[in-house]
């Protein structure tokens, strides 16, 4: 699937570095080219493709410092300075468009949905979102925002892959330290599913494409990708059961979304060496799939790739009534309240309430 990236804020823009340069890497060409966006002129001056600074006339380029009303409000005025950028990326080779943004922070959360409204006015292609939940102790702010944005992304986006930082973060390790190894999981996970089809080593008897990628998405909502891998016997036959257990961990614990598992539709990719995926195993565990998922339209395919090993890389599609989802909502819910809870008993707020009347 090839696509043009767009990072938003600055966990987008980091990411979309990590995505650009894990397919670069990897030599799959997938990623056409790439924009970064944000408000906060520090955060554009490392990322090596193309940026843009919003909202100079209202924050001066300091940022919207968690504000995401304003970060809408600032993409929704300059979202002309965005689209302008994009002239001669966005070509007609171009499958997908992908708007990546942390769900936590201010610009990426209040501009990846105004951002992801706009595009797809624009373009005849899929436009998607690749959203970061904060992790449990990132704070209230980030949890109210996150939340508002989730349920306002997931409906001006065709699909949003979402990524829950918890799930990828190492025993005893804070948020900072794990930031660039989450990166590079992630980019990893989505790197290969977008290279899926596009550019490969060999000729697979079942090879995944494009359009069953966008089927699989086709219903909306939310989405999560899971992936294992393990290194490969050279005999197909004697695989089969590498490619199960590596199917189930890439559900069961290696989902970019824990406890994700009951889906609307899901796509089974198999990577390895076209001579040792064995055709049993691949059945197999697109069965295990659909019996875990409760879905009927389960797809599945090979990816030719040289490698050693044998990696499971499942997308499960319309994932929105998952236990993690629910429970980050409540999470975000119970953030709201307790948000405002505190400004009623601040004193201070009671002379910045509009429901007070000025005495004089």
């Amino acid at each position: 699937m090839k696509t043009v990236l767009i990072g938003v804020g600055q966990a987008g823009g980091k990411l979309t570095a990590a995505l650009q340069s894990f397919d670069q890497q990897m030599g799959f060409g997938a990623v056409l080219d790439a924009v970064g966006v944000n408000t906060a002129k520090a955060d554009l001056q490392s990322l090596p493709f193309e940026t843009v600074l919003i909202g100079q006339d209202r924050v001066n380029g300091h940022g919207v410092g968690g504000d995401n009303e304003l970060g809408a409000e600032v993409m929704e005025s300059d979202k002309t300075e965005v689209m302008s950028a994009l002239d001669g990326r966005v070509t007609a080779e171009a499958e997908s468009i992908f708007v990546v943004a942390g769900l936590g922070g201010g610009s990426g959360s209040g501009g990846a949905p105004v951002l992801a409204k706009a595009l797809r006015r624009v373009y005849n292609v899929p436009v998607y979102v690749l959203g970061i939940l904060p992790g449990q102790d990132e704070g209230a702010m980030y949890q109210v925002n996150a939340g508002r944005s989730l349920k306002t992304v997931a409906r001006e986006s065709d699909a949003v892959l979402l990524v829950d930082n918890d799930s990828f973060r190492a025993s005893g390790e804070s948020m900072s330290e794990g930031f660039d190894a989450i990166n590079q999981a992630i980019a990893r996970r989505v790197g290969l599913l977008l290279a899926a089809g596009e550019a490969t080593e060999g000729v697979g008897e079942s090879v995944v494409d494009t359009s069953e990628v966008i089927n699989t998405l086709r219903s909306g909502g939310i989405a999560a990708l899971g992936y294992a891998s393990a290194e490969a016997s050279p005999e197909a036959e004697d695989n089969i059961n590498t490619v199960m257990s590596t199917t189930r961990r890439a559900v069961l614990t290696g989902t970019s979304l824990p406890d994700a598992s009951n889906a609307d539709s899901a796509l089974v990719v198999i990577a390895g060496e076209p001579d040792t995926i064995p055709r049993k195993g691949v059945e197999r565990a697109r069965r295990w799939v659909e019996e875990e998922t409760g879905s009927l339209q389960v797809r599945g395919g090979d990816f030719p790739l040289e490698s050693g090993h044998l990696a499971s890389l499942v997308l499960l599609g319309g994932v929105e009534r998952s236990e993690r989802v629910e429970a980050f909502m409540e999470r975000a819910r119970e953030a709201i309240e307790q948000t405002e809870t505190e400004q009623r008993d601040d004193p201070n707020e009671m002379w910045q309430n509009d429901e007070l009347e000025d005495l004089l």
